[in-house]
């Protein structure tokens, strides 16, 4: 994908580079409890700090929602930067309002610093995407690097405004990115799979339809296949399921039809009677579900029908748990396909894509999130790219 520049294109030699990270991490007693945004972050802060260029760090942190709360401090989260790049770093307790005293920090500093300026939703201008605040941005950079591909679905000043504002990049972690999600839906090697879980169709309609479009096979699974089951006619006990968006789950297997694209759905699971963990169940084939039961996860045979797709495949996307993965043994689905995507992917038969919060921590509770191709930890942002949705802090490094 070339169709934004990199640090590649700028000389960053002495200058001041505003870079829009992602250091919403989250945080307990004060310490960071999960770094690996932060860490993405290093490489591009490094590449700045060699040549002498001042990295000048944006960044939102919770819901503040345009005031001042000391809970939401962006200052908690500077020593876990420390402890990533190795560097010495700044806090410069931001005023959005009036600047000045932020551009005396930066021009104080010397070449090769690291500095964060406070949340940027300490100003509600920021969500809003407030062109004054943007200009205000602007103005303490000379150069603009958007690292925080998991901000890129957010059309706020600092992951949008200023980008049309000053020369602008996508950093090392949102090209990457960018690069990865290129091979898994915009210019993938085919076959391709998308493998979708979760509880709810209705968070993920956009999804669906957009993916029928681009794939050769859809894995639905999750309380979300349970809805198919459902609208196919298939008793499902008290499983979770959106009984009423039954028609809509029969329109998108008609979709899918009409467009050769395979849908698969569970031919058994894994049944229990209380929504706990190691609870008792059995597995039952879903047309002989015991209506008094409820589905947690795949069956066996289940799983092994999807190994076999996933053999035929060349790219695997993959968004959403195939069951309570959260509570064993009802984590078996998920763990068994995973496991079976990284092995492909080591022996280099695949290409696999995957993401989304929930999707991030079964994969690591598989133990394989360093074995997929790439693994997202956007979120929304990659959700949204699922389906097939422009983001707006992207579309501004085109621009």
């Amino acid at each position: 994908m070339t169709a934004f520049k990199t640090l590649d294109d700028f000389d960053l030699t002495g200058k001041r580079v505003l870079v829009r990270a992602d250091l919403n991490v989250p945080v307990a007693d004060g310490q960071v409890t999960d770094a690996t945004r932060i860490e993405r972050l290093v490489p591009t802060l490094r590449e700045i700090i060699k040549v002498g260029g001042k990295a000048v760090v944006l960044s939102h942190f919770g819901r503040p929602r345009g005031k001042v709360d000391p809970e939401f401090s962006l200052e908690q989260v500077v020593p876990a930067v420390v402890a990533e790049t190795g560097h010495q770093v700044g806090f410069v307790p931001t005023d959005w309002v009036d600047v000045s005293a932020v551009k005396e920090a930066i021009d104080a500093a010397p070449a090769g610093s690291i500095l964060v300026l406070e949340n940027t939703r300490f100003h509600e201008g920021e969500e809003t995407n407030d062109p004054e605040l943007a200009k205000r941005m602007a103005s303490l950079g000379d150069i603009y690097v958007n690292d925080a591909f998991s901000a890129a679905h957010r059309a706020h000043a600092s992951t949008e405004g200023v980008a049309h504002l000053l020369p602008a990049a996508a950093g090392r972690a949102m090209a990457e990115e960018l690069n990865a999600l290129e091979k898994g839906l915009g210019n993938p090697q085919r076959p391709v799979i998308a493998i979708v879980g979760g509880a709810k169709v209705s968070t993920k309609l956009d999804l669906l339809e957009n993916l029928i479009n681009k794939v050769e096979a859809l894995v639905i699974g999750g309380a979300m296949a349970n809805t198919f089951l459902h609208a196919g006619g298939l008793g499902i006990g008290n499983s979770l399921a959106e009984k009423d968006l039954a028609e809509t789950a029969n329109r998108i297997r008609d979709k899918a039809e009409d467009a050769k694209c395979a849908v698969i759905l569970p031919i058994d699971a894994s049944v229990a009677w209380k929504f706990e963990a190691n609870a008792p169940h059995r597995y039952y084939a879903v047309d002989a579900l015991d209506p008094d039961g409820m589905i947690l996860d795949i069956g066996p045979g289940s799983i092994e029908r999807i190994k076999a797709a996933i053999d035929e495949a060349a790219t695997v996307v993959w968004n959403g748990p195939m069951g309570a993965f959260e509570m064993s043994p009802f984590d078996h689905g998920t763990v068994e396909v995973a496991k079976h995507v990284a092995a492909r992917t080591k022996a280099g038969k695949v290409v696999s894509v995957a993401g989304g919060g929930d999707t991030v921590a079964a994969l690591a509770h598989a133990g394989v999130k360093d074995d997929f191709t790439y693994v997202s930890t956007a979120g929304g942002a990659f959700l949204e790219w699922m389906e097939g949705k422009a983001l707006p802090g992207v579309e501004a490094l085109k621009s």
